[in-house]
């Protein structure tokens, strides 16, 4: 494949040899509603991949519980064999329920089971980063990750993982999870209105850690103020754009993962990579983000 200059410019977390893009795709829209079943158009999203990588975007986030196990099929299928500087980074910690719930799945079997289904299902002898996803559908909470944190530095040991990644995490697991196994990103919900994490991204850019926020353009539902409509009419740019261009202006160990199932939202995004936003336009979004509370209505948490 033929591939431009990387859009976005490049990160390599610390203690790894990786150049991700940063700006990446995020797999999840390779599948049905709600993540769940196949796509409605299988060569569609087979296309959608390919492109990514002809523009491109060397950093894909995905999980064999996506489908599940139909995202990883379709990356496979589009792209095998891989490109040599592609990294695939996936996930594991839950399981999908018959009722297209998200049970966690942390016990050393499932979590065995969960990297030899990514292996096998992407193609792979070995991950390049694995995730280890914990916490609740409503955020991060306090319970230990020691032991299952455990289990994957045990799998790293074994070969099968390279790198080792942590998701929707506190701030406090993080520091403990450190003492267990070298982190090289730390993956949770952040975006223009969900700032939590802002001390969080602070400290990652300061170690050389990748940060890398889901729910970006702010989950089901698009992000919406007056403020980010106004900024992108000046600026002749989307919405998304601005929000993504925020983002990547936000600190340099920030890497997007959008994801999208259509070619030409494939192509709005990488251009946001290429809008610089004036230093006024960012204090004004900041100043919405920072009354949050009061834009309940229209800003989604």
């Amino acid at each position: 494949m033929t591939r431009p200059a990387n859009p976005g410019g490049l990160f390599t977390p610390v203690g790894t040899s990786l150049s991700l893009n940063r700006m990446g795709y995020g797999a999840i829209q390779l599948t049905g509603k709600m993540a769940w079943g196949p796509p409605a158009n299988r060569d569609a999203a087979v296309e959608v991949v390919r492109e990514a990588v002809r523009l491109g975007i060397n950093h894909i986030d995905t999980s064999d519980y996506y489908g599940p196990y139909i995202a990883n099929e379709i990356i496979r299928e589009a792209l095998y064999p891989y490109p040599k500087d592609l990294v695939i980074v996936t996930k594991v910690g839950a399981r999908r329920g018959p009722d297209k719930s998200w049970p966690a799945a942390l016990s050393r079997e499932d979590l065995a089971g969960a990297v030899h289904d990514n292996l096998r299902h992407l193609g792979l002898d070995v991950l390049d980063i694995v995730n280890l996803r914990v916490g609740s559908p409503f955020g991060p909470n306090e319970e230990s990750i020691a032991e299952p944190l455990a289990v994957l530095a045990d799998l790293q040991a074994q070969g099968l993982i390279k790198h080792i990644g942590l998701s929707n995490i506190s701030h406090r697991q993080f520091a403990k999870g450190r003492a267990i196994a070298k982190i090289v990103c730390v993956q949770n919900h952040y975006n223009l209105a969900f700032r939590q994490d802002d001390p969080l991204i602070d400290k990652l850019a300061g170690l050389g850690i990748a940060f890398v926020p889901f729910f970006p353009l702010g989950g089901s539902k698009p992000l919406r103020s007056p403020v980010l409509d106004a900024a992108a009419a000046s600026l002749g740019a989307t919405t998304r754009q601005v929000v993504l261009a925020w983002l990547l202006q936000r600190s340099p160990n920030v890497l997007t993962i959008a994801g999208t199932s259509s070619v030409q939202h494939l192509h709005e995004n990488l251009e946001a990579a290429t809008l610089k936003l004036p230093p006024e336009t960012i204090a004004q979004l900041n100043d919405v983000a920072a009354n949050v509370a009061k834009e309940n209505a229209v800003w989604p948490r």
